[in-house]
């Protein structure tokens, strides 16, 4: 296992550029769309594909990981669900820790399952503090942990518990509002987590425009991740990784 991807996120970071990455949810694309997806990716020069659901019902993922291996050099990151969303097609994993619920199979249990699966797999392991924020509708990860999200004006519960994460360990903080989010992170809560962590700082959920993804990334997230969105309409991933890309680089 080496720790490619995470040095690039780290590495632009320190740069203060900022990434876009786009979620393929195996469940919702066929081998046209995906080819479509692909084209459209590549030319808008996307950072990172992440391939996961909250259920993956599908039972292809290592058929999407690999068709997307083959049309693509663009990085793929698993984000999983569960344990059993491991493809050892894709270049890197999302180590999830829900540290936002208070559900222990969410927290460690599953990782013991999954742990000589995941270590034998080769992935480059991310450990990710995952922070469900609520999004004002909803979510399949909410009803499937049975875990409650932040409320979304609630930062300062945002901020302790990116904190925690990172003390213990964590290489990425994840803040999601969820598929289909009525209401988007803030970005008072954003800069407020992105302020009080080192860890890089990814952000989604209800991101359906590039003005509100360029806020996110002005207030602090340093990847921003659209799926939903971008499944109704695919001609917003030129647009929004633009608009990613454009922000003004801080150091």
């Amino acid at each position: 296992m080496t720790d490619r991807i995470y040095q690039t996120i780290v590495s632009k970071k320190t740069a203060g550029k900022k990434s876009f990455a786009v979620l393929i949810d195996p469940d919702k694309v066929d081998e046209g769309k995906i080819n479509q997806l692909l084209e459209l990716t590549d030319k808008a020069k996307v950072d990172y594909l992440l391939v996961g659901g909250s259920l993956v019902v599908s039972n292809h993922l290592d058929t999407v990981v690999k068709q997307i291996k083959k049309h693509s050099n663009t990085p793929i990151i698993l984000f999983p669900g569960t344990p059993s969303q491991v493809s050892r097609y894709a270049d890197g994993l999302l180590y999830l820790s829900l540290i936002s619920g208070r559900n222990p199979e969410l927290l460690i249990g599953q990782h013991v399952i999954s742990a000589p699966f995941v270590k034998q797999s080769g992935l480059e392991i991310i450990s990710t503090g995952y922070m469900v924020i609520d999004g004002g509708a909803p979510t399949t990860v909410s009803y499937i942990s049975n875990a409650s999200p932040i409320p979304g004006n609630k930062s300062e519960i945002a901020i302790c518990t990116a904190m925690a994460g990172e003390m213990l360990g964590m290489k990425l903080i994840y803040m999601d509002a969820g598929s289909g989010a009525e209401r988007p992170i803030s970005e008072a809560m954003i800069k407020g987590v992105a302020d009080a962590i080192d860890v890089p700082l990814v952000v989604g959920g209800g991101i359906c425009d590039p003005e509100k993804a360029y806020r996110n990334c002005k207030a602090g997230a340093d990847v921003i991740v659209v799926g939903n969105a971008i499944e109704k309409d695919s001609s917003l991933i030129m647009e929004i990784s633009n608009a990613v890309h454009s922000v003004p680089v801080r150091l």
